[in-house]
């Protein structure tokens, strides 16, 4: 577990300086990074599927991963282009019988046609649509460039990694009851709290040294609360991961970054922790 830490942290000192430059960045650059993650995320998640005898059409799949981000990045930001999309219900039920004629050429009854068609669906919108919520946070209010919509963004990042770092310390350390013993047996009630007791402590803190420095007006209440949110459920997302992960029969969703597994295995609470931020931003007008 120790040496679990060392690799977060030796993770975190490469993972996030680029995530602030992308996040400072915006535009373009940010929806291009979600993009790659996006598809190596949906990647992985087909790889899972594949290991239970599914067909998923990857080429599809990994397609709408890389589209989705971009689509979220023209809407956000260029609404010339924006205006040309009013038509996407109809471009999802496009998308949707592409997957399903996919499907019907290329599998058999015995195939498992149905499960293939669903993982299909499911792995860009899981590991790309939830991470292009990053595109409404940076861009509801706020352009290229700028340090209050990277603050903003960085936020529920932040409150993730110290929720997850934490957790795992304290569950080290003071061990106890098992969270969810069949999904994730090294998670523990004590690690649990600890880590959501760590989100909340987070809000105070990025309030006066980064919110108040860069300009941005979020009511101390709003944040507390999006780091509680954030801190319960992106805990939740690490489970789901793991419970896909269990039934592939798998460790990690990959091999990508050698001891810290992959994409999926990096960013599971994320999964969860930016389209509700997202939400709670609309919710209290601040994005």
């Amino acid at each position: 577990m120790a040496s679990s830490m060392v690799k977060r942290v030796a993770f975190a000192a490469v993972g996030i300086p680029v995530a602030v430059a992308a996040a400072w960045l915006g535009g373009l650059p940010l929806a291009a990074l979600i993009a790659l993650v996006a598809a190596l995320g949906t990647r992985e998640l087909l790889h899972m599927a594949r290991q239970q005898g599914l067909r998923p059409w990857g080429l599809g799949a990994t397609l709408t991963a890389l589209a989705l981000p971009i689509l979220a990045w023209v809407h956000q930001t260029r609404p010339e282009l924006a205006s040309r999309l009013e038509a996407w219900p109809f471009a999802v039920a496009v998308w949707l019988l592409a997957i399903l004629v996919a499907t019907l050429a290329r599998l058999r009854p015995g195939q498992k046609p149905l499960g293939s068609a669903a993982v299909t669906v499911l792995a860009p919108l899981y590991a790309g649509g939830l991470l292009a919520f990053a595109l409404v946070i940076r861009h509801a209010q706020h352009g290229e460039r700028s340090i209050a919509g990277a603050a903003l963004l960085l936020f529920p990042l932040i409150v993730v990694w110290v929720c997850d770092s934490v957790a795992m310390e304290v569950g080290r350390r003071v061990g106890g009851p098992r969270l969810a013993p069949v999904v994730s047996p090294g998670k523990t009630w004590a690690g649990t709290v600890g880590g959501f007791l760590a989100a909340l402590a987070v809000a105070p803190v990025y309030q006066v040294l980064v919110f108040e420095r860069v300009g941005v007006s979020v009511v101390s209440w709003h944040a507390l609360i999006v780091a509680a949110v954030v801190g319960s459920l992106g805990q939740v997302g690490d489970l789901v991961e793991s419970l896909l992960k269990r039934e592939a029969g798998v460790k990690d969703s990959s091999r990508l970054f050698p001891g810290h597994g992959g994409v999926l295995d990096r960013l599971d609470s994320l999964y969860f922790a930016v389209p509700l931020t997202a939400a709670l931003y609309r919710l209290f007008g601040v994005a």
